[in-house]
């Protein structure tokens, strides 16, 4: 189910409508880029999690089939919620990316990994493990309302929203 990789700037040049409905939306540019995969996209997969990892670790060992998990850390920058590993078990099971609204760590690790990663900054102080969060819920990051469906389009331009997927 992996999407095919829309240049975003091309995407709003081309959809001026779906932008001014609401359909379509770019994050604010507050996310540093990670991994190797620099352009990704696929349908959304949402979590909601604070300071804690662990639902995002059994997200990850799931068969990502092309989807992009969109993880609302409350913009958290006092630990890490995403490190190498899962990062590492994201790019085996088939996720073409991972966004993160707060911080990772092992960024060499990740750097090395064939998959799309964005998150806030990096962090040296590993997160909670009490499982606490919620899955599949509306997040909103980066001035944008997300939901579980939804289409998510990644470049080195930036981050796109869609309510559906775009074709060229």
């Amino acid at each position: 189910m992996a999407a095919l990789p829309l240049a975003t700037a091309e995407v709003c040049d081309a959809n001026p409508h779906l932008i001014m409905n609401g359909e379509l939306c770019a994050l604010q540019p507050i996310f540093q880029i990670y991994g190797r995969r620099q352009v990704f996209a696929g349908p959304i997969v949402t979590l909601k999690v604070y300071e804690d990892n662990v639902l995002i670790r059994e997200f990850l060992e799931e068969k990502g089939h092309g989807r992009v998990l969109v993880v609302d850390g409350g913009g958290s920058m006092r630990c890490a919620i995403l490190g190498g590993n899962p990062v590492q078990q994201a790019q085996n099971n088939g996720w073409a990316g991972i966004v993160v609204n707060g911080c990772l760590r092992d960024v060499d690790e990740i750097n090395g990994c064939d998959i799309g990663v964005r998150a806030l900054n990096s962090h040296p102080m590993k997160a909670n493990k009490k499982g606490m969060g919620e899955k599949h819920v509306p997040v909103t990051i980066a001035g944008t309302r997300i939901c579980d469906g939804e289409w998510l389009y990644a470049d080195t331009d930036g981050i796109l929203v869609s309510r559906t997927e775009l074709t060229v």
